[in-house]
């Protein structure tokens, strides 16, 4: 609809559209540069890098807690989602020292009902009593109950290399000067 040779839209052409629309007297108009040196400078999210963040040691007795209860508290410090500098891909957590892991409670019947199945890698499948594995290895019940809180991957694998589970309340960990962890405590 416009002349040959003309740009669209350009003067002398039949189709001029209307530029901006006029600005109010008390507005200013921000140029797009100094738009984006404002967004960057905005805010920043922190992300921890491996190796940043000093982990601690804590130690928490186990007696007369409740396993579930306990191991979610765990699974909060291990993963480091206690602590402000929280990063999903990096290990932000601390080492954790659990004693009297012979002493925690079930409720209910679980004692008798809850069963712990597991393959060998021959033929069949081997299961026990929460009852039975407490008299065979107390360990196993806080340090599976934590594992599945963990994330299932290579960084949830390293999460648990840091959980030390003792069945009494002595552990060789004192060299580094363990902190006791109050746990439950809101």
């Amino acid at each position: 609809p416009g002349k040959p040779g003309l740009l669209f839209g350009a003067p002398g052409g039949s189709d001029s559209r209307p530029g901006p629309p006029p600005a109010n007297p008390g507005t200013v108009r921000i140029p797009p540069h100094e738009q984006q040196d404002r967004q960057r400078d905005a805010m920043k999210t922190y992300m921890a890098k491996p190796g940043e963040v000093e982990q601690r040691w804590w130690v928490v007795d186990a007696s007369d807690r409740i396993v579930g209860r306990l191991a979610s508290e765990l699974a909060m410090v291990l993963m480091g989602k206690h602590r402000p500098t929280y990063t999903p891909h990096v290990d932000t957590g601390d080492f954790v020292v659990v004693i009297n892991a012979d002493k925690v409670q079930f409720t209910g019947k679980k004692w008798q009902q809850k069963t712990y199945r597991w393959y060998t890698g021959y033929q069949g499948l081997r299961s026990e009593t929460a009852e039975h594995r407490r008299d065979r290895r107390p360990e196993l019940i806080i340090e599976e109950a934590v594992r599945r809180m963990l994330p299932k991957t290579r960084l949830g694998r390293q999460m648990l290399d840091k959980l030390k589970v003792y069945a009494g309340a002595d552990h060789p960990h004192q060299a580094q000067q363990p902190e006791p962890l109050v746990v439950g405590a809101k």
